[in-house]
């Protein structure tokens, strides 16, 4: 079988802007150019592959110096419709290379034997001086730094958000990231990375840095005694918390040192808002404001506005109006808001700013991929990343940068943690990697990449996780023009079905036509259901040759109102031709609904 198209794309993307590649293209001409070929003569199975087990797609010609196709595009063109002729295959001459050797499209679906008999045609050709396969090529090498191995969030092919894929295209050069948070801690694996920020804490029993605002975003450390938050509430050691988020965005890379960070071309302005006992609203609205640009009143100018926004906070209730006005307020500034959905395992409607409009919402898997135990859930998360889980394992927790002091700050270190906390920065970093590779995206637009470009949670999840799992490289392919997804090709059913009470299961048709090959392998279910109690849905995607995927399972413990929310999934076996169906059925007593409308995105 060949690759996808997408996947080729993907693959050919990494070969066009990796600045180590595994093969120089100049050491494959120079080789190829002493290459002596006798007709009838053999073709190895490296003459016909673009990487070990794939049928190239494409050959490299080279012609001898004074022959008419060295000279000409229309005598090269007729050379290949000439040898197309002869084996029976597709040969279409595509353009003329940097060094005067002709690229030729081998037409669709070959297999390697095929690919031979072209190559043949070629080396047999007294005109040609060599033909090779135009090989697929990928980036050398993975970071040198030293912790780089526990970083599995980062390259795991289960669970990891497939990072290294990205960073041949984009390392978030040139973008600010501001950290909301506890501020910052000094670590000499972050330092080169860091930019100014401020401190927005206006009460000094909770800066208990000896003052109120300043331009000194520093952590002190957070510690509390027993009960000094509320009554029967533990004691805590300093958390570090802005600096662990920090790490995970943008610690510096290739250092031989520590970890590495998402968008390690990145800067990270930390903004403090979070001391002892937590931190007010107040005071995150004019950090949100004043990160993005905005003015707040006593507070200097910003000289390093943020284009993302990452908060890994939360508190509960409804978002107010006052934070939806800040929130609203920066994304209109161009600046694009994510944020924590939290650790409860409640619906996050509950916890605000996660439930904010105009945020990316996330939620956080484990090392399989399922959502962690701790996180929230529903249909307002907009997406899922890595945010790790300790009680399985402390590896299985997200590592980045840390300091040793338990109350205070003491020496540099690194430790894992758990959250949707940690699950946030991996997204404000792929944002910032986003935005480093297509500068011009609004905040909407750089949302919806990173939901079409998601893949399905590879485990489970009750009560919504969004778009799936983010795709780092996916994701900035897209966006850079060179794979991926930025938008799609959407097909709508807009007609209501009641679905009845405890009844049989109702089905919706969509007729796909006009594509080509098959499915993608993030294919987006878009579903609005209204239902008094969707724990008793069961729904499932219907492939044109009659194969169901599971979107959603009963619950009897999801007393949630509506199913809205988008699915993603791996339908990359089937042809994208045909008719699509959703199915919905009401297993329990009781409660009714109807599916208002659904769709897909290829």
């Amino acid at each position: 079988m060949r690759t996808s198209p997408a996947l080729r794309r993907k693959l050919i993307s990494v070969a066009a802007t990796s600045a180590a590649l595994l093969t120089a293209a100049s050491t494959a001409s120079a080789v190829a150019a002493q290459e002596t070929v006798s007709q009838g003569s053999a073709v190895p199975a490296a003459q016909t592959e673009a990487a070990p087990g794939t049928p190239a797609e494409r050959l490299i010609v080279g012609y001898r110096s004074g022959t008419a196709e060295a000279r000409s595009n229309p005598a090269a063109e007729a050379d290949a419709a000439a040898k197309g002729e002869k084996t029976g295959e597709d040969v279409d001459f595509q353009r003329r290379l940097g060094t005067g050797a002709a690229l030729v499209d081998l037409g669709d679906d070959l297999t390697k034997a095929d690919v031979a008999d072209v190559v043949a045609q070629y080396r047999a050709d007294p005109q040609v001086a060599y033909v090779v396969p135009d090989r697929l090529n990928k980036p050398k090498a993975d970071p040198n730094d030293t912790e780089y191995t526990k970083q599995w969030d980062l390259f795991e092919s289960t669970a990891g958000m497939n990072v290294p894929g990205a960073w041949a295209t984009s390392t978030g050069t040139g973008v600010t990231v501001a950290v909301i948070d506890t501020g910052y801690v000094a670590h000499t694996d972050l330092a080169a990375n860091i930019v100014g920020g401020y401190d927005f804490i206006a009460d000094t029993a909770v800066s208990v840095d000896g003052d109120g605002r300043d331009g000194n975003p520093a952590d002190p450390g957070d510690y509390y005694a027993a009960n000094e938050c509320g009554s029967g509430v533990p004691a805590s050691n300093s958390s570090w918390h802005g600096t662990h988020v920090a790490g995970t965005i943008a610690a510096v890379t290739n250092n031989n040192k520590g970890v590495a960070g998402i968008a390690y071309g990145a800067k990270i302005s930390p903004v403090r808002v979070l001391g002892k006992c937590g931190g007010y609203d107040s005071d995150i609205i004019d950090a949100i404001t004043w990160a993005s640009g905005g003015t707040v009143s006593g507070v200097p100018a910003n000289s390093n506005v943020a284009k993302v926004i990452n908060m890994s906070l939360g508190g509960d209730g409804a978002c107010t109006s006052a934070t939806q006005s800040a929130i609203t307020a920066a994304v209109n500034r161009g600046t694009t808001v994510v944020v924590a959905a939290g650790n409860e395992s409640d619906n996050v409607a509950n916890h605000s700013p996660g439930n904010c409009n105009n945020v990316i919402s996330v939620a956080a898997t484990n090392r399989t991929g399922a959502k962690a135990s701790y996180s929230n859930y529903g249909s307002l998360v907009d997406i899922s990343a890595p945010g790790g889980q300790t009680s399985t394992g402390t590896a299985n927790g997200i590592l980045s940068t840390l300091n040793s002091g338990t109350k205070t700050p003491s020496s540099e270190s690194y430790a894992y943690y758990q959250g949707t906390s940690m699950a946030t920065p991996h997204i404000a970093g792929l944002v910032a990697l986003v935005k480093s590779a297509n500068s011009a995206l609004t905040p909407a637009q750089i949302e919806t990449a990173i939901k079409n470009n998601a893949r399905a949670l590879p485990g489970a999840c009750s009560g919504g996780c969004g778009a799936g799992l983010a795709d780092a490289a996916r994701t900035v392919q897209a966006v850079s023009g060179s794979g991926g997804s930025t938008g799609g090709t959407t097909f709508t059913n807009t007609t209501a079905v009641p679905i009845p009470d405890n009844g049989s299961a109702i089905e919706s048709s969509i007729a796909v036509s006009g594509r080509s090959g098959n499915a993608p392998t993030a294919l987006k279910v878009g579903v609005d259901i209204t239902h008094t109690y969707r724990g008793d849905l069961v729904i499932d995607l219907v492939a044109p040759d009659g194969t169901a995927y599971r979107l959603k399972a009963a619950s009897s413990s999801d007393s949630a109102d509506n199913v809205s929310t988008t699915y993603s999934v791996n339908a990359s076996g089937e042809s994208a031709n045909g008719t699509w169906k959703l199915r919905v059925q009401d297993t329990a007593a009781q409660d009714t609904g109807k599916l208002n409308n659904w769709q897909l995105t290829f």
